[in-house]
């Protein structure tokens, strides 16, 4: 079907020198913006549907332009003013950047193509919008046209979908706002280099130990650049190229705490965890806080994997070689935290929360003595955001911050223990931080945990515990490294650390 004065062309209207005379039916002038008018041209089956990609996104509307189709006495209404859509002091709409032969365009009016069932709701930006009959449901036209109209930008996976919400108000007045999926993101220092190649970094670190004198720098810049999956590799590499084994040349050639950074470097993130957790329970004394450090801050399948790998290296379950380096209620918390099982859903049962602050409150502050059971069975079993809303809600209850009561109930290793599992929960870095403080303050430094928590945490939150650092110690932990290290081990944790804040 065609009307009079409009040609049935393929592919659509071109544009005809003189414009289209004034038709019967036509629009009369409305206010603001072009909504469909009874009389006007309904949409026919010849019609030329809404196609994906009709309009491609334009900034600040459509300008005018040389050329234009001019405004006709007694044809439609005189264009948006400048800046909306279709402003402009010819009035004329362009011709630059749209197929004229894309049967989703559509041009039905003097001056310019109108749009013609286009989304759920079309306006001039700036305009209240319209709601459009009959919308079909097609993708967006528009499909990255951020804030089109004023409005937030678009949701994500926006336009490949049609938009979920029909009713919803038109991008011209602005659209409901729809709150994105929080991506934190990598939070390491040290990130995969580009381009590395093992057989290429073996020769490296090989000319570097060769001769006379080791080449230090060269080890450093070299280790310190790649991440955990490309150093681990370089072991076989180097195997592989020279017959040699690249522990044992660093071991020979390599010293002091320079050599522990370089070896704990060139182990699995899993291995260094077994290796620390063997070190820790054997021989004279345990390192009591090296066990909770590590299993109070590993996920499930990360403890399950250290299990596995310590079972493989060292010939005995981890289990077992903790019950028989530690005893009492300090026992029972590490071998809980050992089994991985961990409640891990990010839900948050209120009702529950606050039972659970009741009940750490009746087995602590209001009886005499302490139910520590009770403590290792909520600590060790619910999850971490559940935790988390258990201490507001017990400090709501009892006016003491559940570290404070701790500290109250109990004593020794179960004290610092429980208070290790508590600050973990409720902010890794801070605590991470805390260690890393504590470890460099005074007299000497604790080296162990130092290189320990650089090598764990430099491809996991570094970022985030050099900010606890500075906000709660008001000095960078790249001031308080170099403050406290000295020459080639100093350059290579620098490294890792990533630089100052």
């Amino acid at each position: 079907m065609s009307y009079p004065g409009y040609p049935p062309l393929a592919g659509g209207y071109p544009p005809q020198p003189g414009a289209y005379p004034p038709q019967p039916g036509a629009y009369p002038p409305q206010p603001g913006a072009y909504p469909p008018q009874a009389g006007g041209y309904p949409p026919q089956p010849s019609g030329y549907p809404p196609q994906p990609g009709a309009y491609p996104p334009q900034a600040g509307g459509y300008p005018s332009q040389a050329g234009g189709f001019p405004l006709q006495a007694g044809s439609y209404p005189q264009a948006p003013p400048p800046g909306s859509w279709g402003g402009g002091p010819s009035g004329g709409y362009p011709s630059v950047g749209f197929d004229m032969s894309n049967s989703g365009y559509n041009p039905g009016m003097p001056g310019g193509p109108m749009p013609q069932h286009q989304g759920p709701s079309m306006a001039y930006p700036g305009q209240p919008s319209q709601p459009m009959p009959g919308y079909p449901k097609a993708p967006s036209p528009n499909p990255s046209m951020p804030g089109y109209g004023g409005a937030p930008a678009p949701m994500p996976g926006y336009p490949k979908v049609p938009s979920p919400n029909l009713s919803m108000p038109g991008h011209g007045g602005g659209a409901m706002p729809v709150a994105p999926q929080i991506h934190k993101g990598f939070r390491g220092t040290i990130k995969d280099f580009p381009g590395a190649d093992p057989l290429k970094d073996v020769e490296v670190l090989r000319k570097a130990m060769k001769g006379f004198g080791t080449d230090e720098q060269a080890i450093i810049d070299l280790l310190g650049s790649r991440s955990n999956k490309q150093r681990v590799p370089l072991l076989r590499a180097y195997k592989t190229s020279y017959g040699k084994d690249l522990i044992k040349d660093l071991h020979s050639e390599l010293s002091g705490d320079f050599r522990k950074l370089v070896m704990a470097m060139l182990k699995t993130p899993f291995e260094f965890d077994a290796y620390e957790l063997n070190t820790a329970i054997k021989g004279a004394g345990t390192d009591e806080a090296c066990l909770i450090e590590i299993l109070s801050s590993r996920s499930n399948a990360e403890i399950k994997e250290i299990n596995r790998i310590y079972k493989q290296e060292y010939k005995k379950t981890l289990e077992n070689a903790i019950s028989g380096d530690t005893s009492g209620h300090f026992r029972r918390l590490l071998i809980s935290l050992t089994q991985g099982n961990r409640d891990e859903r990010e839900h948050v049962d209120i009702s529950l929360a606050k039972q659970d602050a009741q009940a750490l409150y009746a087995a602590g502050e209001n009886k005499l003595g302490t139910d520590e059971s009770k403590f290792n069975a909520i600590l060790c079993a619910r999850s971490k955001p559940h935790l988390r809303a258990v201490f507001l809600e017990y400090q709501t209850m009892c006016g003491r911050d559940i570290e404070k009561s701790i500290s109250r109930e109990m004593s020794g290793d179960l004290e610092s223990g429980m208070l290790a599992v508590v600050k973990c929960i409720k902010n890794t870095p801070a605590y991470f931080a805390e260690r890393l403080y504590k470890a460099m303050k005074g007299a000497g430094t604790n080296d162990k945990t130092l290189i320990r928590i650089m090598v764990s945490r430099s491809e996991v939150d570094l970022l985030d515990i050099r900010k606890e650092y500075v906000k709660n110690y008001r000095k960078s932990l790249y001031t308080d490294i170099s403050g406290d290290t000295s020459g080639d081990y100093k350059k290579l944790l620098l490294k890792l650390c990533g630089g100052s804040d």
